[in-house]
């Protein structure tokens, strides 16, 4: 769906996608929400005022109605940790993995996925739905954040939470606590016969939508006033790591993706020698990828991350430095000290003895500086060091 969509206000943009042949995994590229999402904005604080969330949820209702309107398609899955945003104030819609496409305005889905934390009664009865089901998860996200708390009991397991769906009357905010331009939104959304919930389009025109229009709400303010820097300076770190060594230790039609890392004022630095340039970095990486790949018997060289800094350079730029060794092996990365990264292994749980399959070492430090696009970066500076075990540098000839 993504790839035919053009871009537009309040969905994530999709940047490409990938096939790795080894581990039969597709990978899809999509815009870098630096912001988080708003499930991460509810951790840091315990609710999101009510001019923030009017003017965020005008935007996202904006994707939500292109998403009903014109692509045909329910969400299934609308929830605070799908609704990102950027450090320039852009709410966005994502995760799109189980959405379905309707073909006509009268289709009706009838599969159960999705979280059963904001479905919808209809979904949870296993009845045909269709676009409403989307309205009443959103209200739900909308009721979560603007109130700091989620209405219905879920630590008691799913099936007591869907009989609280079902059976208890919809959740409403307190009246004396919250707006009534606030309270009716959310009450529109959470009718529980889905054909009384307004579409996307019609909530445009609610009061709680239209009420701060023409307020000064600035949600870049808001979202960078909330975000940890420092948090955003690792996972940026963390980013850089794991995206670089899996286009470097991976096949060689992932690899080309990595010249996208530089531009023509990136500099790299390796055996005394500098290169400048995106076209003459990727080419003297090209060459240093190829000597270390070898003619290895059981594997190739593969980088181990042992461990990982970071730290702010400059006003916008962060600094990282990386060190580990090269072992013979299968895995395009091992993770260790200091990279945040899930769905990867850690050669502490590998039970790999790295001293003794230890064949080089490498260090190797990143400027990263802000690209021109919004959470867009480049690496600026990039310094390689090689040692084999007699640690004496490593020489790679190109």
């Amino acid at each position: 769906m993504l790839c035919e969509a053009p871009c537009y206000e309040g969905l994530v943009e999709f940047h490409g996608a990938f096939y790795t042949p080894d581990s039969g995994q597709i990978s899809i590229a999509l815009e870098y929400m630096d912001g988080g999402s708003l499930a991460d904005i509810l951790r840091l604080q315990k609710r999101i005022p009510e001019p923030v969330l009017s003017h965020m949820f005008q935007k996202l209702l904006n994707g939500l109605s292109y998403l009903h309107g014109v692509r045909h398609l329910v969400h299934r899955d609308i929830k605070p940790a799908n609704l990102l945003v950027n450090l320039k104030g852009e709410p966005k819609i994502t995760d799109f993995g189980i959405s379905a496409g309707l073909e006509n305005s009268v289709a009706m889905c009838a599969t159960f996925v999705g979280t059963v934390t904001y479905m919808s009664p209809e979904r949870i009865r296993n009845d045909y739905y269709s676009y409403p089901a989307d309205i009443w998860s959103l209200g739900l996200a909308l009721f979560e954040c603007g109130t700091g708390e989620f209405p219905y009991t879920a630590n008691k397991g799913p099936v007591n939470l869907m009989l609280q769906i079902l059976e208890d009357p919809s959740p409403s905010p307190s009246k004396n606590n919250f707006s009534p331009e606030f309270c009716s939104f959310i009450d529109a959304c959470l009718q529980k016969d889905p054909d009384t919930r307004p579409t996307a389009e019609q909530l445009l025109s609610y009061p709680f939508i239209t009420k701060y229009a023409h307020t000064d709400v600035d949600l870049a303010e808001f979202v960078q006033s909330v975000f940890d820097p420092t948090q955003r300076m690792k996972d940026l770190a963390d980013m850089l790591t794991i995206h670089y060594y899996l286009l470097f230790d991976g096949p060689e039609e992932l690899w080309q993706h990595a010249k996208a890392f530089y531009n023509e004022d990136s500099v790299f630095s390796f055996s005394k020698k500098q290169h400048v340039g995106s076209n003459d970095i990727f080419a003297t990486l090209t060459n240093i990828r190829s000597t270390l790949a070898g003619d290895w018997p059981h594997g190739r060289l593969v980088h181990v991350v042992e461990k990982l800094q970071c730290r702010a350079h400059g006003q916008d730029a962060v600094a990282i430095r990386v060190s580990g060794s090269f072992i013979i092996g299968n895995q395009f990365l091992i993770c260790g000290d200091g990279v945040q990264v899930e769905g990867l292994p850690n050669f502490k749980d590998l039970s790999i003895d790295i001293p003794s399959k230890r064949m080089g070492t490498f260090k190797e430090q990143f400027i990263m500086e802000p690209g021109n696009e919004i959470g867009r970066y480049f690496i600026a500076k990039q310094e390689l060091y090689i040692f084999q075990e007699s640690k004496q540098e490593f020489q790679v000839s190109y």
